[in-house]
């Protein structure tokens, strides 16, 4: 019941905001109460969970009974519930969302209609993360689009109705290769429950050896081939490509940099700090676990295509000058880490990239927090129009420089843990040998460079900007702005200096 009150408890908030006359103020409050309640709920779920095994909080009810024929039906369950892996991610989003309705206070227009659509995608990503049903995962991952879509396309820059359609087509595609498989897999798993076969969706089930019926084309003893492949394999590579788009890995990577750069602030920081993790997380949940064998045959391809993905993106980021896009291509680098640790096939690897996606999604929120500063007053995020910043905006350019310092990997921030354990795993995998860590590392040093030169030329320095307009608009920082970073700041070096919070629940 706690389960489905954080999923759908957005969605009734939403419906209520549409029907009563609330001023601007009003829509913002409650949406930041609801998702402070919802974060103090996803914060008890994830630390009163105390064995990371076992599942716990579980509603598991028949939704659907479709009949195939006399003798087959389709079962579809409204199944959610946590172990260590949601738990922790869980915990994650809720406190993102809470963080983007805070910041959702720099929205200048249609504040209801903005706030029922971010609660609307709280409730699906929520669900993305709680549902233990393939067909109800799909279905929260589907819904996505549909408040993301114009919460750019109406909230967003210049360029806004171009991104969210970018985002839309991408992420359908990846939907559309998910969806080919959820069907496969549909057909495929089954029980026997008396005369009847009942074909099922429940991902907890799916991993097991019998969970897939022996005459079926997904069976483990004599699977269908197809074009050279068997079935098995055809459905982890559409399982594989669906979530690398979303991850995302290049150079299936085009559609993140545009909507970053035209996403409100607060869209932003929910898109880096939450939605790139679901394809992280729906490799580890869905993909790995119903199909191990074949991830273990594709491990060194996810290793390679993790390793060029944090070397290409870094590498892209160090040429940009827009503020936003730099921070954009910095998200795609490191997300490589998350498909590079996955790949290692080992329990570090797993380990590490689970931790890689939670310090990315505070530490990405903290560096398009940082943006968002400048641009809600300057409506300008170009490199070269900002100079010695940290003589006008000092605490502002401290907590800054902490983001920037924490995202290259120092030792004492969350970064650095997940990258070194991810490293380590690439290291004492025997698939690879010595050069893909080594490849992985120089795009460290890379990542170093792109942050450190944007530091030195935006911050330090006399200060100035490009034309005399922008000092006049670059107004005193409000408190808000600052606590919010701080309090990511401190989040990070917490989970930096005792990571066992994190690696206990895995």
């Amino acid at each position: 019941m706690l389960l489905s009150t954080l999923i759908f408890s957005p969605v009734f908030v939403a419906c209520c905001l549409l029907f009563l006359p609330l001023a601007q103020r009003g829509a913002y409050w409650l949406t930041v109460f609801t998702c402070a309640l919802q974060f103090l709920a996803g914060l008890f779920v994830c630390f009163t969970h105390s064995n990371p095994a076992d599942w716990a909080f579980v509603t598991k009810l028949e939704w659907l009974r479709l009949p195939f024929d006399s003798t087959h039906s389709l079962v579809i369950s409204y199944h959610v519930g946590v172990d260590g892996l949601n738990s922790v991610l869980l915990a994650l989003a809720t406190g993102i969302l809470l963080v983007g309705a805070v910041a959702s206070w720099t929205i200048p227009k249609h504040h209801k209609s903005y706030f029922a659509l971010y609660l609307l995608l709280n409730t699906t990503i929520i669900g993305c993360f709680l549902a233990l049903d393939f067909f109800l995962f799909f279905l929260f991952f589907e819904l996505m689009l549909i408040p993301m879509y114009f919460l750019i396309g109406l909230w967003g820059g210049e360029r806004r109705e171009y991104a969210a359609i970018k985002f839309v087509i991408y992420t359908f595609l990846g939907s559309l290769f998910i969806l080919a498989a959820l069907l496969m897999i549909g057909v495929s798993a089954g029980q026997q429950d008396g005369e009847l076969i009942l074909h099922h969706f429940d991902l907890v089930q799916l991993k097991n050896t019998t969970a897939f019926l022996p005459n079926s084309f997904l069976n483990l003893t004599q699977p269908a081939v197809w074009w050279g492949m068997s079935a098995r394999h055809w459905a982890f590579v559409l399982l594989l490509l669906g979530f690398a788009i979303k991850l995302p890995v290049a150079p299936l990577h085009t559609w993140l940099p545009d909507a970053h750069v035209e996403a409100p602030t607060p869209i932003s920081v929910v898109l880096a700090g939450i939605l790139l993790k679901i394809g992280g997380y729906g490799l580890l949940r869905i993909a790995v676990p119903i199909f191990p064998e074949i991830a273990q045959e594709y491990a060194y391809y996810m290793g390679i295509a993790g390793t060029f993905s944090i070397v290409y993106a870094a590498l892209v980021a160090l040429g940009q000058t827009n503020l936003k896009k730099m921070i954009a291509y910095s998200s795609v680098s490191h997300m490589g880490f998350v498909l590079l640790g996955i790949g290692s096939m080992t329990i570090t690897g797993y380990k590490g990239a689970v931790f890689q996606l939670v310090s990315h999604g505070i530490l990405a929120s903290m560096l398009f927090l940082s943006a968002g500063v400048l641009y809600y007053r300057t409506h300008d995020l170009q490199i070269a129009h900002y100079k010695g910043l940290a003589e006008k905006y000092p605490i502002y350019t401290a907590l800054t420089a902490v983001a920037f310092f924490a995202a290259l990997g120092l030792p004492t921030f969350s970064g650095f843990i997940g990258e070194m354990l991810v490293l380590w795993s690439a290291i004492e995998t025997s698939h690879w040998g010595f050069g893909v860590p080594a490849v992985a590392a120089t795009g460290l040093l890379v990542g170093a460079g792109y942050f450190l030169w944007t530091l030195q030329r935006m911050f330090l320095g006399k200060f100035s900007t490009k034309t005399a307009d922008m000092i006049q608009l670059l107004t005193p920082i409000r408190t808000v702005e600052i606590v919010l970073l701080l309090v990511l700041a401190l989040l990070s070096l917490l989970l930096g200096v005792y990571p066992q919070i994190i690696l206990d629940k895995l």
